[in-house]
């Protein structure tokens, strides 16, 4: 049984832990600025890109993603990166990955860390200068980057 002392000495450490400011997250006004980075301002369309991503993911240290991009992967018709965004984690930018038509596929399977409930953005960057975009909502059960990392 915890004495008195102790109790108090855990409720005041509680309590300034609540003080403390919360770690910077990236908003989803962060996410669009570094999406216009990216894209330099060029529209961005809808198809052709698909991000497999659970709708809820029980843990966010570890979020199974898997971006697909349809291309025939020819030098004149090809992907040249994939970028995976998120709107609420400390960084905006979690993921890019390079293509070229050696590359065969456009396909790339990785984990993300998901500091909460967000959306999750995928980009398709194309030879041609155009890009492609799917964006999917995650419900984050327990969230990961809640020490700012």
């Amino acid at each position: 049984m915890p004495s008195r002392r102790t109790a108090l000495i855990g409720a005041g450490a509680a309590g300034g832990l609540a003080l403390l400011p919360r770690a910077a997250s990236a908003t989803t006004e962060l996410r669009d600025q570094v999406l216009n980075d990216l894209t330099k301002g060029a529209p961005v369309e809808t198809r052709k890109v698909a991000l497999t991503i659970p709708g809820v993911a029980e843990n966010g240290l570890s979020v199974y993603t898997i971006v697909e991009v349809e291309s025939p992967m020819t030098e004149e018709d090809h992907v040249r990166a994939v970028h995976i965004l998120a709107e609420n984690n400390p960084i905006a930018r979690l993921f890019t990955a390079s293509f070229t038509p050696s590359s065969g596929v456009a396909k790339v399977a990785t984990n993300i860390r998901l500091g909460g409930s967000q959306e999750v953005t995928a980009l398709a960057e194309m030879s041609d200068g155009s890009f492609w975009q799917d964006r999917k909502q995650v419900i984050v059960t327990i969230a990961a980057c809640i020490d700012g990392g």
